[in-house]
């Protein structure tokens, strides 16, 4: 395939696959994964042996959101265990209570992340943070609530 067909294909099919990966991954995260999938596509040793151009770029753009989310999913994995190595106490974290931990405000999320995986009491995540107790009793309060809420639906 030549340059210019590829640019043709892209042109033909990019706002739809935009719009696919607006519904897998979000309207900010869309273009960035559409335009990793065309690319490796387009680079691809087999990509000269295809015949339905649509559809494989479908599929690619369908796996570019899977990897991103995979990525983003153990990024987030790492710095909820504050960067411990595989042979570390802390548990895996599964991915819906993750997505549930990012949602919360941040002093929350702070809270959330000395109580259960740093294993402090209140008094010495009052200290860490330089708050009162009282605000780390408040927040942790409300960040179970939250939690509560999304992890039951």
């Amino acid at each position: 395939m030549t340059v210019a067909r590829d640019e043709e294909i892209y042109r033909k099919y990019s706002d739809e696959l935009t719009r696919f990966a607006q519904g897998l991954v979000g309207r900010v995260e869309s273009a960035d994964i559409v335009s990793a999938a065309v690319l490796q596509s387009i680079s691809a040793p087999s990509w000269a042996a295809v015949t339905n151009h649509r559809a494989y770029l479908y599929r690619a753009v369908l796996n570019q959101a899977k990897k991103t989310h995979r990525d983003r999913q153990r990024r987030w994995n790492k710095e909820l265990r504050g960067g411990f190595g595989p042979d570390s106490d802390i548990p895996e974290v599964r991915p819906e209570i993750l997505t549930a931990v990012s949602a919360l405000s941040p002093r929350q999320r702070a809270v959330v992340v000395l109580t259960y995986w740093d294993d402090l009491p209140t008094d010495e995540i009052a200290e860490t943070l330089g708050v009162s107790e009282g605000s780390v009793k408040k927040h942790l309060a409300r960040a179970r609530s939250k939690l509560r809420r999304v992890l039951d639906e």
